[in-house]
Parts: C-alpha cells; sequence; structure tokens
C-alpha cells in the first residue's frame, strides 16, 4: 500500500508524539529514586497471581527498572526511528500491562492505555519507522538485504 504525503506526515507525528510521551514518562521515573511501580500494581482486580508475583520483593526492583529503562528506551527508538517495530511491540505489551491491573477502567472500557495500545499496533502495521527515521536507511543496507529477519525489528 502506498501513503499519500499526508498520510506519511501524520504516521511521523504520532511516532514523533508517542515516542516524546514513552522518553518522558521514563525519565521522570528513572531520575525519582522513589518511584516504583507497586503501588499501580497493588491494585490489579485481573490476574492476581501474575501481578503479585510482580510484588514479590526480589522481583519487584527488576520490574521497576524494566518499566523506567523500558519507557526511555522505546520512546527515544521512535522518536529516532529505530527499530521501530520492535519499540512498537514491547510499547504494545506495556499498555496491556498498564491497561489490565485497572480493568475495568472507571470511564467504560477505553482509557489512555488501550489508545496508546492501539496507537503501538498503528505503527507496527504501517512501519513507520520508514517515514523520516532511521530504520528507512537501515532497510537498503546490506546488512539488512542478507538477513531479511530485520525487516521485522525495523520499519
Amino acid at each position: 500500500m502506498s501513503l499519500n504525503f499526508n498520510q506519511k506526515f501524520t504516521l511521523f507525528l504520532i511516532r514523533l508524539g508517542m515516542g516524546s510521551l514513552m522518553l518522558y514518562a521514563g525519565v521522570i521515573k528513572i531520575l525519582d529514586p522513589s518511584w516504583t511501580a507497586k503501588g499501580y500494581i497493588e491494585q490489579s482486580k485481573v490476574l492476581p497471581q501474575f501481578y503479585s508475583l510482580l510484588l514479590q520483593p526480589d522481583i519487584l526492583p527488576y520490574v521497576d527498572i524494566a518499566n523506567k529503562w523500558g519507557l526511555a528506551l522505546i520512546g527515544g527508538a521512535l522518536i529516532i526511528g529505530f527499530a521501530t517495530r520492535f519499540a512498537a511491540f514491547w510499547g504494545l505489551i506495556l499498555m496491556i500491562l498498564y491497561y489490565l491491573p485497572i480493568y475495568p477502567p472507571k470511564n467504560g472500557l477505553v482509557d489512555d492505555h488501550a489508545i496508546y495500545a492501539l496507537l503501538f499496533l498503528l505503527l507496527i502495521t504501517f512501519a513507520a519507522g520508514r517515514i523520516g527515521g532511521i530504520d528507512a536507511f537501515l532497510e537498503k543496507s546490506k546488512f539488512t538485504r542478507r538477513h531479511p529477519w530485520m525487516g521485522r525489528l525495523l520499519g
């Protein structure tokens, strides 16, 4: 499918917007040494065994690190358009993990995490990293042409 300029520009803006949002969320958590996901995870009414496992004292510090740095790395990758599909996939997983503890949301079935998940799915589907991103250059490299599986991560 060929996209016109307006469609490409819109995807580019969505990628930058989601990247900025994720990078900011990660950085403010990284800069706050007292931040933890504990309070959020404790709310979970869905999959209580899974979320209670994440609350274990020997596991929670790793969950916090993965959360902080995952958000920052996903955001940075989206902003520069590097391994966009890979980053958006992990962003989608994070949004699902964020959505489940608060299910059902106070305002119905849809909350910001559900919308973010759909936007990540959009970025994956349309290979948004090919539009003004590093992925566009990497996909043309000899290495990527010799290793077609790389195309699934890029884009």
